[in-house]
């Protein structure tokens, strides 16, 4: 944990409000505090190419890269290489070859997925610098690898490894023809636990603040890795307990405190574990404005049937077909209750998370490793 970033880095971010997120779900920010609202400064500095460069945290593991070289590796972004799109931008395959990184012809050299920001806006920019920034010093299996990024004029683009089997939202709630199977589920919880647990217990620790299923990306075996670092925050230092910040995220993911009050701590990244939990064992997204009244938020329908182990198998995702351990479900619901808990302070540490969940993968292991 040697390379984690240096508390002193100014990497926060004041993110803009998003109509929806990549999943559908309404976004919301709202501000809580004038301190975020960007300075003359910082305004001319997205404008100066060469102040932006500057803004850059040094890493031996990034290369910049060009915009005709990013350009030609996606076929000039064309829509058959279109991936999504997030709140970031939209996202492009491209092809580069794996050494002097220019651009190759498809299905040959290495794949990448390319993020082209949608805009010039000052916000976006911040969120193209946090997302440059946290992944070009944090650097972990269960986090997405940043391989470069362009800036150059007015274009900000970040090129990450590319992730085969996509995001854990597609699997959970897009017809796939293969439905996630039990233990895939458990080894996707557990990845993203790892990852989370690495920001957590950083030397400088950072709060992820969008933790949910379309930012939990897949490898070709189902190992997953945390994307989209640009909602990121440094933790609080010193005695402070919390971070205030504006309030920015997916709604249904993000923790009451911060929701009523912009607080945030790690806790908050707990809360929305807890969710993810319970979409994986549902499959049911976090809101669903197709079901009937009572059932449209998951949270509130799902935990009085967490509660009661008899009741439990009403909430599990039918496309299991019921082969899953009726025991290891139980695990996994009380631990989702325990994440969701209304109070910040009865909700475990990521480290307990994990360390519940490898016990499921391997019950004789009772010590993680991040």
């Amino acid at each position: 944990m040697g390379n984690c970033l240096d508390s002193s880095a100014k990497v926060d971010t004041a993110q803009s409000s998003h109509a929806t997120s990549g999943s559908g779900v309404p976004k919301f920010s709202i501000r809580t505090d004038r301190s975020s609202a960007p300075s003359s400064r910082a305004i001319q500095s997205f404008s100066d190419k060469s102040n932006a460069s500057s803004e850059i945290l040094s890493s031996p593991n990034l290369k910049a890269l060009t915009f005709n070289e990013l350009k030609n590796s996606t076929r000039n972004f064309c829509p058959d290489s279109f991936l999504g799109e997030g709140g970031f931008g939209y996202v492009f395959k491209g092809w580069i070859d794996e050494y002097n990184f220019s651009a190759t012809k498809p299905g040959s050299g290495m794949a990448v997925a390319v993020k082209k920001l949608k805009s010039e806006r000052f916000q976006g920019h911040k969120k193209w610098l946090t997302e440059v920034n946290y992944f070009g010093q944090l650097h972990h299996p269960n986090l997405v690898k940043l391989i470069g990024y362009c800036l150059e004029g007015e274009n900000r683009l970040l090129v990450y490894q590319f992730m085969p089997k996509g995001s854990l939202e597609n699997h959970l709630f897009k017809r796939e023809p293969q439905p996630l199977s039990w233990e895939i589920r458990i080894k996707v919880a557990t990845g993203a636990a790892r990852g989370l647990c690495f920001l957590h217990e950083a030397k400088s620790p950072v709060i992820y603040r969008d933790f949910k299923a379309s930012n939990i990306l897949l490898d070709a075996e189902f190992n997953a890795k945390l994307a989209d670092y640009g909602l990121a925050k440094a933790g609080p230092t010193g005695d402070r307990t919390h971070v205030s910040t504006q309030v920015s995220g997916t709604h249904g993911y993000a923790a009451p405190e911060y929701v009523t009050k912009g607080r945030l701590t790690a806790k908050s990244d707990v809360y929305s574990f807890g969710v993810v939990l319970l979409e994986l064992l549902s499959g049911r997204r976090v809101v669903d404005r197709t079901k009937v009244d009572t059932q449209q938020i998951l949270v509130d329908w799902a935990i009085p049937y967490l509660r009661d182990k008899r009741c439990l198998f009403r909430i599990m995702d039918t496309k299991l077909e019921g082969q899953y351990p009726q025991k290891g479900a139980y695990t996994v619901a009380t631990l989702a209750l325990k994440c969701l808990s209304a109070e910040a302070k009865f909700r475990p540490k990521m480290a307990e998370v994990l360390t519940t969940l490898e016990q499921l993968v391997n019950p004789k292991k009772t010590r993680f490793v991040i």
